[in-house]
């Protein structure tokens, strides 16, 4: 069986490698991968067509400004996968390049079933894109569990929540299923700050100043207050610069591990709008989050529909986290909202219970990954079936 696959940042590429672990415990030796792969991917035996990190860019103004090459590299996927004939197409997330890809191999390849893993955030903005995805999605895998009836509302594809893969990161995990009293640590003298500004360098450019100013208030505050920041290796550089010039110097960390060991010690949180959100919900960590669009972006605000950016306030249903948003990513306010959570407030009584609905509302019986390769075999049958290669 040959199964393509198009992801387009590391995220991505850890879902696909989980997906292709599942595979091959299903598939034995009998399974051929062609098309995009990151570090994780690669490990499995996929050998990319380029490097991905040259896709992994957000915002709408870096997406403009490296146009021709996405398009570019979106022919020459496009035409890899046709060429290569897959018994199916599995595009991760990035839907700003594998749904182009998507829908060139569907116009070549009508035969293929195509499954879209991670798919683009319609509950955020432009609902109409759920619709449009039907002609060649035939299958989106969901890690949210409200996306699936999302996507039936606005008449996209069949969809399936499988569990989010975070669920199963073993860091995670591990916090998750301590027995200590997470969340009642704020008692605790001095209480922890764990400052996330983002995992982008425009991200950390645009809010790495208020945070510095934010951490320098909360500390008048709440004296003796730590702080400790983790980041990637790749920033080192720029968050050390950044870090030098703070009123308070948190301690900064690097890579996953130091992470996970940053979230277990933590009681509060202040952090850019993003994934990170669902990370602290599900370690339990209350959170204030902000967040600045790039210029670009925010001058085409106005198509986003969502009644809130942060996942877990999606999950839960409600306003369960405050989110701060250009000109209200104030330093002063901030670092208010930070001192009542790193209290026992009912604020952050609020928060925790929350928590614990998410996690419930996110449990799944079997691994996201089983699950994914279950519904990709299915429809490999299915397109079998009904007469395709």
């Amino acid at each position: 069986m040959k199964i393509a696959f198009v992801v387009g940042e590391p995220s991505g590429d850890a879902i696909g490698a989980d997906l292709i672990r599942a595979l091959k415990a299903r598939l034995g030796g009998d399974l051929e991968l062609v098309g995009l792969a990151g570090e994780a991917m690669r490990a499995q035996g996929l050998q990319t067509l380029f490097d991905i990190d040259e896709l992994s860019i957000m915002g709408v103004s870096a997406i403009l400004a490296r146009l021709p090459q996405l398009v570019r590299r979106v022919s020459q996927t496009a035409e890899a996968i046709v060429a290569a004939r897959p018994d199916a197409l599995v595009v991760i997330d990035s839907p700003t390049f594998s749904h182009r890809v998507a829908r060139r191999v569907r116009a070549k390849l009508p035969q293929v079933p195509i499954v879209n893993y991670v798919p683009p955030t319609v509950w955020a903005w432009r609902e109409g894109r759920a619709a449009k995805m039907r002609p060649y999605v035939d299958h989106a895998i969901c890690v949210l569990p409200f996306e699936p009836a999302v996507m039936e509302r606005l008449g996209g594809p069949p969809s399936t929540y499988v569990g989010h893969p975070l669920m199963k990161e073993p860091g995670l995990a591990a916090i998750m299923a301590d027995g200590r009293p997470l969340g009642e640590k704020a008692a605790k003298s001095p209480p922890r700050l764990v400052v996330l500004p983002g995992s982008r360098r425009g991200e950390i450019d645009r809010l790495a100043g208020d945070f510095g100013a934010t951490l320098g208030r909360l500390a008048e505050l709440v004296p003796g207050v730590t702080a400790v920041l983790p980041t990637l290796p790749r920033h080192r550089e720029r968050i050390e610069a950044e870090v030098a010039q703070w009123p308070v110097k948190p301690e900064v960390v690097f890579g996953a591990a130091a992470k996970w060991q940053a979230f277990a010690e933590a009681d509060a949180a202040l952090a850019a709008s993003g994934t990170v959100s669902l990370e602290l919900a599900l370690a339990r960590i209350p959170m204030a989050l902000a967040y600045k669009l790039d210029p670009v972006a925010y001058q085409i605000r106005h198509l986003i529909s969502a009644w809130t950016a942060a996942m877990p306030n999606f999950v839960v249903g409600h306003p369960l986290v405050p989110e701060h948003f250009h000109e209200f990513v104030r330093p002063e306010h901030l670092a208010r909202r930070l001192a009542r959570l790193l209290a026992d407030t009912p604020e952050r009584r609020a928060q925790l219970e929350g928590f614990d609905e998410i996690r419930r509302l996110m449990a799944v019986d079997r691994a996201p990954g089983e699950a994914a390769a279950e519904i990709v075999l299915d429809l490999v049958e299915k397109g079998r079936w009904a007469g395709r290669p």
